[in-house]
């Protein structure tokens, strides 16, 4: 089931990416681009990266408030359609002339650039946020997280909303046949998602966010000063 996952996953960050809103929208019951939305409350700062952009609707909001965001994402055909829909936003897109247009106040212009989070192209301390809405498994790589963490200033944060529980029958109805309870599958969530970061010593919360449409969980890893 595993492999069958990654191979699904693999295909939709790639070659069906033009399909991924749709998908996104089905599995979440329509709720998924407000989801993605509730980590900006936990972000600090004015200069943000985001890891796995997808096809750039947070990246769009970042930069609708001024911040110096960037956005990096493995996939061309993912980059591609972010470009599309920036686009259509006029937002241009720049020439991934990173990191140097990092040092640039009020860069408001799409910041997208390709590359793989175990090897971060940009240079020590060049973030106050860094931020990952829905990532794979890559997330978790201790490569991943000591990139992450290099690429942090002191305090920073690294937000990771990595699950969404949605509120709908099928779930309540699997709960009261278990004998369970949302909450205990959620901290049992918790106590998984948090284990590698804490092994990466960051300073680690794990939020319980309880939304009208169902509970997201977010994690704030902080990087110590």
């Amino acid at each position: 089931m595993r492999t069958i996952l990654r191979i699904f996953f693999r295909l939709l960050y790639h070659q069906f990416a033009f399909a991924y809103d749709l998908v996104a929208a089905t599995v979440s019951f329509g709720h998924w681009k407000n989801w993605i939305l509730e980590v900006i409350p936990f972000i600090e700062g004015n200069r943000t990266l985001e890891i796995g952009h997808g096809p750039g609707h947070l990246h769009r909001v970042l930069l609708s408030r001024g911040m110096v965001a960037v956005a990096m994402d493995e996939s061309a055909p993912m980059s591609r359609l972010a470009k599309r829909n920036l686009a259509k936003r006029n937002y241009a897109s720049s020439n991934n002339s990173l990191p140097d247009s990092l040092h640039q106040p009020g860069y408001a212009q799409a910041n997208l650039t390709r590359g793989l989070a175990q090897h971060l192209p940009f240079r020590d301390e060049s973030f106050d946020t860094v931020v990952a809405t829905f990532p794979a498994e890559y997330i978790t790589d201790p490569f991943t997280l000591f990139e992450v963490k290099r690429c942090l200033s002191d305090g920073g944060r690294f937000v990771v909303l990595p699950v969404a529980m949605p509120k709908n029958r099928l779930l309540s109805w699997l709960f009261k046949v278990t004998n369970q309870a949302p909450s205990d599958a959620i901290q049992v969530i918790q106590e998984k998602l948090e284990e590698p970061f804490i092994k990466s010593e960051f300073d680690v919360e794990t939020h319980a966010l309880d939304v009208k449409s169902g509970t997201l969980i977010v994690i704030v890893a902080t990087k110590s000063r």
